[in-house]
């Protein structure tokens, strides 16, 4: 009773009902009965009847008189909302799970230009001397979520960037010519993902990884980023890549139900 009371005037409680009724099918409970239903929901069994009668008028429940199931077409209810999200809304869960676990930065970036832009970030800790948010730009030959989308260009876009790069010296490691970041981006293709060592700031590791769209061409690229004093190149790969490439198959996973709840 104190529930309902502050609850404001608007409050429609037959949406409330129904919702309770579609929600009282779970993993566990796929089938229910009339009685299954009105328990689990605390409705009267008229009531409970009618908004499953209703639900089965509109298509979210089937019978076969006595039990009681929802079809497919209630994921049209969750589909509405993930076809709303964008790739860093998609994206901010999986990397805040991921730094979470590993214990350093991590970012999702696309390729524009000759520049990377950073378009989700969670950062553990500062390890560069430029601060990095959302919408900053580094160039893509020397940084490793860089490498990862450029090994996903086709040939002739690939061919258009290396005329474009200026390939600037960012330190004494950074890639500075056409030929050489061409070699890199075959080992990166190769491998299935990529490690930068210092091209980008002294001290700074990176590895990526790509995020795949629904058409496999390589929409994204993810990232985790440590100070050379943390991790070696060894343990970059060895700890680090195995919760990355994880992570980059989940957020796929995800911008795929956003694809397929777009077309639908």
């Amino acid at each position: 009773m104190e529930e309902e009371a502050t609850r404001g005037a608007h409050h429609v409680q037959s949406l409330e009902r129904g919702l309770a009724v579609i929600k009282a099918f779970d993993a566990g409970s796929p089938t229910l009965t009339l009685s299954d239903v009105a328990k689990v929901t605390g409705l009267t069994r008229a009531a409970a009847r009618r908004f499953l009668l209703t639900l089965v008028d509109l298509g979210y429940v089937r019978t076969d008189g006595k039990y009681f199931s929802l079809t497919a077409r209630v994921l049209e209810l969750g589909y509405a909302f993930l076809s709303s999200l964008s790739l860093p809304e998609v994206a901010r869960p999986h990397l805040e799970r991921l730094s979470a676990e590993v214990h350093e930065s991590s970012s999702v970036s696309v390729l524009e230009g000759t520049d990377i832009v950073y378009v989700a970030r969670v950062a553990v800790s500062r390890i560069m001397a430029v601060t990095i948010n959302v919408g900053t730009r580094f160039p893509a030959h020397a940084t490793s979520m860089g490498h990862v989308l450029l090994a996903g260009l086709p040939k002739s876009e690939l061919d258009e960037y290396l005329e474009r790069a200026s390939f600037e010296r960012l330190t004494s490691h950074t890639i500075v010519s056409a030929d050489a970041l061409r070699a890199e981006l075959d080992t990166v293709r190769a491998n299935g993902y990529a490690v930068v060592d210092q091209e980008l700031e002294e001290g700074l590791r990176s590895v990526a990884a790509p995020i795949h769209g629904a058409d496999g061409s390589v929409v994204a690229a993810v990232n985790l980023s440590t100070h050379a004093s943390r991790n070696t190149p060894e343990s970059v790969r060895g700890e680090l890549l195995p919760a990355l490439l994880a992570a980059a198959k989940r957020i796929e996973a995800d911008l795929a139900m956003t694809s397929s709840a777009r077309v639908s």
